[in-house]
């Protein structure tokens, strides 16, 4: 039996949650249009015959002297410090410029077994495609290469065998049946999260995040009550999240439900879900706080 941890890093929109998400089979870590979507480092665990692979999804490596950022890049290299195999994305979409050259020399220095996948195989043209093995050949020579698609699963069993390659014999450090080590208020404030940045994505890109106030089971009922705020920095953002009579608020529930509904299964769910704003000093440290946990 093998058990391994996985630092899964790669810049901004690299696929790196989409792809946790295939191998998990649930959803583990939220996607989203918007770049650094991710703001914390994610687990995700993958178990077979063969043994267990713990994953960290980090926040997408991203080049910025905002402090907020600095703090993203601070959590997305110590993850690879602390890892038994690293696995590096490269989005073939986009040229490598300073940004993936600095992640890339950040990994080319470590002493950790990497194993390098060109994502979006998908939708990538074989000049992208062949591009990307020359940027990897000459950045980080001897390293395995393999493309892959997190969105349509495809190369991922290819990428699970390379990782149980170098993953050391160790035991089970999670039962058989776990698919992360995140809380239940976490996984259900970053479903919300998700749902309200997909809906408000130009108005409000990261100025968005969610607070669980209260989760309650009604045994006799066979339901469960999760009441969530929506905070946003401004009193005047609110409306923009409420939307006209209600309507965005509504999509935001409508869409976060089903994913929820997965959390406590075979029960009733009563989402209760409401905006409210914060002052901006205060969500601020309160952002930063949730990052540097």
């Amino acid at each position: 039996m093998k058990c391994a941890t996985v630092a899964i890093i790669g810049r901004p929109s690299a696929g790196k949650s989409t792809l946790l998400n295939t191998i998990c089979e649930m959803k583990v870590s939220i996607t989203a249009a918007t770049p650094q979507t991710t703001r914390n480092a994610i687990r995700g665990i993958y178990t077979d015959s063969r043994g267990q692979l713990i994953f960290t999804d980090t926040p997408g490596f991203h080049l910025s002297e905002k402090t907020m950022n600095k703090r993203l890049q601070e959590t997305a290299l110590k993850s690879l410090e602390e890892s038994d195999v690293v696995l590096y994305l490269l989005d073939a979409k986009r040229s490598a410029g300073e940004e993936e050259m600095t992640l890339a020399s950040h990994v080319s220095k470590l002493k950790t077994p990497v194993i390098c996948v060109i994502n979006k195989a998908d939708i990538l043209t074989v000049k992208e495609t062949e591009e990307a093995k020359a940027f990897l050949e000459q950045v980080l020579p001897d390293r395995t290469v393999l493309t892959a698609s997190g969105k349509l699963d495809e190369g991922v069993d290819e990428i699970l065998i390379e990782l149980f390659k170098f993953a050391p014999e160790g035991e089970l450090l999670y039962p058989e049946d776990a698919y992360t080590d995140q809380n239940l208020e976490f996984r259900i404030s970053e479903i919300l999260r998700e749902k309200a940045i997909n809906l408000v994505t130009e108005e409000l890109p990261h100025a968005i995040y969610v607070e669980i106030a209260d989760i309650e089971y009604d045994e006799p009922a066979n339901t469960v009550w999760v009441r969530a705020f929506i905070i946003v920095e401004r009193e005047t953002q609110k409306g923009i999240v409420v939307g006209k009579g209600g309507a965005n608020i509504a999509k935001i529930r409508k869409q976060a439900e089903p994913e929820i509904r997965q959390i406590f299964p075979k029960k009733k769910l009563r989402l209760d879900l409401r905006v409210k704003a914060q002052d901006k000093w205060r969500n601020n440290s309160i952002v930063l706080d949730r990052i540097l946990r």
